[in-house]
């Protein structure tokens, strides 16, 4: 993988990565993926349900005038393609937490959906050297090119012995 460069995870042939091998400025862009209106109502059952997201009626009345996906569901959808398309490998990325979470412009059914992710800090744990932390700027946009999500994320990953 090069630095600053757009790839895809599976490029890495699935083998797991240990700290040294992320580069600040390394990206990934996802293929883009439709939302569908039975998407987002599942979903909303399920997690969010609020009158614009599970009620395309209902959502007219509302503040968007029309069905919109939860934000939550465009997080996890963010995620998702990730790991579909072989994300970090076999190497196992544990979430420590989401900084700056946006939601900048409503998902309606029928949007088409690219995920961008960027590696923007590697910093190795002082406290335990075997391990470092990875933090990503993450970005999903619409078919307009337009963000509709933005956060960043912060997770841990097995780091080689040091010398």
């Amino acid at each position: 993988m090069t630095s600053a460069a757009t790839h895809s995870p599976a490029a890495n042939g699935g083998e797991a990565r240990c700290f040294e091998d992320f580069q600040v400025g390394e990206r990934w862009t996802s293929a883009p993926t439709v939302v569908t209106e039975e998407e987002i109502v599942a979903f909303a059952r399920a997690n969010d349900p609020q009158p614009m997201h599970l009620d395309p009626e209902a959502a007219r009345a509302g503040p968007f005038g029309m069905l919109i996906a939860s934000g939550w569901q465009i997080a996890a959808l963010s995620m998702r393609v990730f790991l579909q398309a072989g994300g970090y490998g076999k190497t196992p990325m544990v979430g420590m937490g989401v900084d700056e979470l946006r939601w900048t412009k409503p998902v309606k059914a029928g949007d088409t959906l690219v995920v961008e992710r960027e590696v923007i800090e590697t910093v190795r744990s002082k406290s335990r050297p075997g391990v470092g932390m990875i933090r990503t700027r993450v970005t999903v946009r619409n078919q307009h090119g337009d963000a509709v999500m933005s956060l960043v994320s912060l997770g841990r990953v097995p780091a080689r012995a040091q010398a």
